[in-house]
C-alpha cells in the first residue's frame, strides 16, 4: 500500500468564508460495519509510546473505532464551537495511543485513538535512535539518547484565522462524510469519516485539532479566495428546468474534475510509507509519511482506516512546513548512508561543512561532536570530498 484510495468519495461545489475554502466530501453509501465516537479529554495528554518513552502535548478529544455492528446504538458528541478557553488544565494520561477496550455493554471491542497523534509521532520517531554507526563526529548524547527530546509546534483550529467562523457557517450537504479545507487556496487538511452522522457529530471538532505552522501563515496572511461560480452560457437547448438542472449537474462534475487534478492532487501522492498501526477486522489502522522530497510546495503525514479493498474509511491529515519537509528529508539521507556525513554530503552534492550547517540549522547541533567534526573538516580535500572519518569502538 502506498497510495490513498478515495473511491467512493465524490468533490462538492466549495463554500468560501474569507481565506478558508471548504470542500465537502459525500458518499452515496455509508461504509458497512464501521463508526467512529467522540471522546472529548479538553487539554494536555501525557502518552505512553514506549516501555520508557512518553511525551506531553495537547491533546483536545480522542476517536473510538466501533467495528462491532453496534456503532448506531451509541451517540457521538461534539464540541463547541466558542472562544472561551480554560485557564488551567489538568494532564490526562493516556497508556498507549491506541489501545483496544471492551464496549459498555457488549461483549464486542472497539479501538480507541487519538487523532493526528498517530500521524504526528510517527514523524517525530523518524529515525529517532540516532546514528547506527558511532562515528566520531556524532556526540555521546547522540550515541546514547538519538533525537530525544524532538519537539514540533502546531497551531489548534481556533488560533487559524477565519476557520472557527467558516466551519459554524458551513452547509453539511446530505450524504457528507468528510471535507478539504483550505487557506489561501493551499491544502491545510482532509478530514474522511465512514458514516454522515458520525460527520454530522465530529465537525465541530475541527476547530480543537492540530493545524502545522504554514497553514496558520497562510490564513493570517493570505487575502480573501474566489467563491466558487457555475456559469451556464444561454443556449436553444436550455428550454426546461430539466435541462437547466443538468447544465448546472455538469458544472459540478466539472468543477470536482478540476478541483481532484489541480488542488487536491499532491494529496493522492502515490509514494507515502505507510506503518499498520492496528488491524480491526476488515479494518485497518495506519499512519503514513510522504517521501520527504525537498522543492515539493506541499507534503502531508495524517492517518487513515481502510476496508478490505484498500479503500479510505477514515481519514485524517497535517500539512508540513518547509522547515519540517527539510529535517525529515536529511533524516532520511543520513539513515541512507548510516549517518556517515562524509557518504552523506557526497549523494547529496554538496560539502562536508555545508552539510554540517544543514544539520546545525535543522536543531540538530546537540547531536555533532565538534572536536570530531572539525578535525574530519580539516582533512576535506580543496575539491570538496571528505576523508573517511575514524569509527569509535
Amino acid at each position: 500500500m502506498n497510495e490513498l484510495d478515495m473511491t467512493g468519495l465524490t468533490t462538492m461545489p466549495a463554500q468560501v468564508w474569507g481565506g478558508i475554502r471548504l470542500v465537502p466530501l459525500v458518499r452515496e453509501e455509508p461504509v458497512d460495519g464501521l463508526r467512529l465516537h467522540h471522546e472529548i479529554y479538553g487539554g494536555y495528554g501525557d502518552v505512553q509510546v514506549g516501555p520508557r518513552t512518553h511525551y506531553l502535548s495537547y491533546i483536545p478529544h480522542g476517536f473510538v473505532a466501533d467495528w462491532s455492528g453496534e456503532g448506531g446504538r451509541s451517540a457521538a458528541y461534539g464540541t463547541q464551537l466558542g472562544d472561551e478557553r480554560p485557564a488551567c488544565v489538568p494532564v490526562r494520561r493516556h497508556h498507549r495511543m491506541a489501545k483496544r477496550r471492551s464496549a459498555k455493554g457488549s461483549t464486542e471491542d472497539r479501538l480507541r485513538f487519538l487523532p493526528l497523534h498517530l500521524a504526528l509521532e510517527g514523524y517525530l520517531a523518524l529515525h529517532f535512535g540516532g546514528p547506527s554507526v558511532v562515528w566520531d563526529e556524532w556526540s555521546q548524547q547522540a550515541v546514547r539518547q538519538g533525537l530525544s527530546p524532538r519537539a514540533e509546534d502546531a497551531y489548534a483550529g481556533w488560533q487559524v484565522r477565519g476557520l472557527g467562523d467558516a466551519l459554524r457557517i458551513f452547509e453539511i450537504h446530505p450524504g457528507q462524510c468528510g471535507v478539504l479545507m483550505y487557506a489561501a487556496d493551499s491544502l491545510a487538511a482532509a478530514f474522511v469519516v465512514p458514516h454522515p452522522a458520525d460527520y454530522r457529530a465530529l465537525h465541530p471538532s475541527l476547530i480543537e485539532d492540530l493545524y502545522g505552522e504554514l497553514v496558520h501563515q497562510y490564513a493570517y496572511f493570505g487575502g480573501p479566495v474566489p467563491d466558487f461560480e457555475a456559469r451556464i452560457r444561454d443556449s436553444p437547448y436550455l428550454r426546461t428546468i430539466v435541462d437547466l438542472r443538468a447544465a448546472a449537474r455538469a458544472q459540478e462534475r466539472a468543477w470536482a474534475e478540476d478541483h481532484d487534478t489541480l488542488f487536491a492532487g499532491r494529496l493522492l501522492d502515490p509514494s507515502y510509507l505507510f506503518e499498520r498501526v492496528y488491524r480491526m477486522g476488515s479494518f485497518s489502522l495506519w499512519r503514513f509519511l510522504p517521501p520527504f522530497r525537498r522543492g515539493e510546495p506541499e507534503q502531508h503525514i495524517g492517518e487513515v482506516i481502510t476496508d478490505h479493498k484498500g479503500r479510505v474509511a477514515y481519514l485524517k491529515t497535517f500539512r508540513l512546513s518547509e522547515a519540517q519537509v527539510r529535517r525529515g528529508h536529511l533524516l532520511n539521507r543520513l539513515h541512507d548512508h548510516d549517518w556517515h556525513l562524509g557518504r552523506t554530503a557526497e549523494a547529496l552534492g554538496t560539502s562536508y561543512l555545508d552539510l554540517v550547517r544543514r544539520i546545525r540549522a535543522a536543531g540538530f547541533e546537540s547531536l555533532l561532536n565538534e572536536h570530531g567534526v572539525a578535525l574530519a573538516a580539516s582533512a576535506e580535500p580543496a575539491h570538496g570530498r571528505t576523508a573517511p572519518p575514524a569509527c569509535s569502538a
